[in-house]
């Protein structure tokens, strides 16, 4: 398999971007990883580390899209920068993956411009694993298109049942639609609308119904549908609600210990492990002809490590063909 790794991406590029690709190569013979950015600073990089390896290679790129910059004026600015690159390499098959940590607007942008959707997708949709009291959840989007229409968000679920039962390991995933209330007739048109289109589409024996905000961490849904406005809101107040609870409780309770201090140090360890973003790698673009890794911008090596694996796993999967083939079983995912 071989993957563009945006490697002038993230807020710490290059580093961390070369030895995660470093490490991956090294652990899968079948990954082979072209590094697309600054010629002169990778090579840099691979001597300074010593991460000369014969399944990475250099690609040039001009220019990177800065975190701060605005996506559609940068991209049209720095047409050959890093990321546009990676884009224009998987529509010529050249590569069979893009991961990028850097800005999730580019890289959306940059995907949509090459039209590079799986047949039948209208809009492809970003999605990330959240934990629940139950394990984890889909949710979906979370940025990619904040302009969703009740079609799209249809899609979204036929997309995350396959994502949920290939990659997570749910064999009947339940589906649910976030809204401001579980009763019928909450929300708004788009929300409306949707609800009951999910109660007549292919999938509907999945569809468990509206689920409420506080209905995410109870595990009320295995994947939680939504647009890409509403899908944003709820993952970054996630991720800075998690930040606060582990440091306050962290310090709460190791300041309460004594001689089991060295045993809370573990178990707060453990617990920050298990639910930071590195290792989870990144968020997919699900409905890309190819596929399409989002990492945090302050991945480190591990991150994009993992990121790189999720790209291999995807594909191992198939999850492109099954998506396809379930769409295709009526217009847009809808009887």
């Amino acid at each position: 398999m071989r993957v563009a790794l945006d490697a002038m991406g993230g807020d710490d590029a290059p580093a961390p971007n070369v030895l995660g690709a470093l490490s991956a190569v090294s652990e899968s013979s079948d990954l082979e990883v072209l590094l697309v950015g600054d010629p002169e600073q990778l090579e840099q990089q691979l001597t300074e580390h010593n991460a000369h390896h014969d399944r990475l290679k250099i690609v040039e790129s001009e220019g990177v899209v800065g975190m701060e910059e605005k996506p559609t004026v940068a991209l049209r600015a720095k047409p050959n920068c890093s990321i546009a690159r990676c884009w224009q390499l998987m529509a010529t098959k050249e590569v069979d993956s893009v991961v990028s940590a850097g800005n999730t607007g580019a890289v959306v942008a940059a995907g949509l411009r090459t039209r590079l959707f799986l047949k039948g997708v209208k809009r492809p949709g970003i999605a990330v694993t959240l934990p629940n009291l139950k394990g984890q959840s889909l949710l979906l989007d979370v940025g990619a298109n904040p302009a969703a229409r009740p079609e799209h968000l249809v899609q979204y679920a036929v997309m995350g049942k396959v994502y949920a039962k290939e990659i997570m390991g749910i064999e009947n995933p339940r589906i649910g639609l976030m809204n401001i209330g579980a009763e019928e007739g909450k929300g708004n048109e788009l929300y409306q609308q949707t609800h009951q289109l999910l109660q007549s589409c292919a999938i509907k024996d999945h569809y468990i119904g509206n689920v409420e905000g506080r209905g995410v961490y109870q595990g009320e849904a295995d994947v939680l549908i939504c647009e890409g406005f509403v899908g944003n809101v709820i993952l970054k107040v996630s991720e800075g609600m998690a930040d606060y609870m582990l440091k306050t409780f962290a310090g709460a309770m190791l300041g309460a210990l004594d001689s089991e201090r060295e045993i809370g140090q573990k178990v707060m360890g453990d617990l920050v492990t298990k639910y930071r973003y590195q290792e989870s790698g990144g968020a997919p673009l699900l409905g890309i002809d190819g596929s399409c890794i989002i990492c945090h911008g302050s991945s480190d090596a591990r991150s994009i490590h993992n990121a790189l694996k999720m790209a291999e796993q995807l594909q191992a999967h198939q999850i492109n063909s099954q998506i396809t083939e379930q769409l295709a079983t009526s217009a847009a995912g809808v009887e």
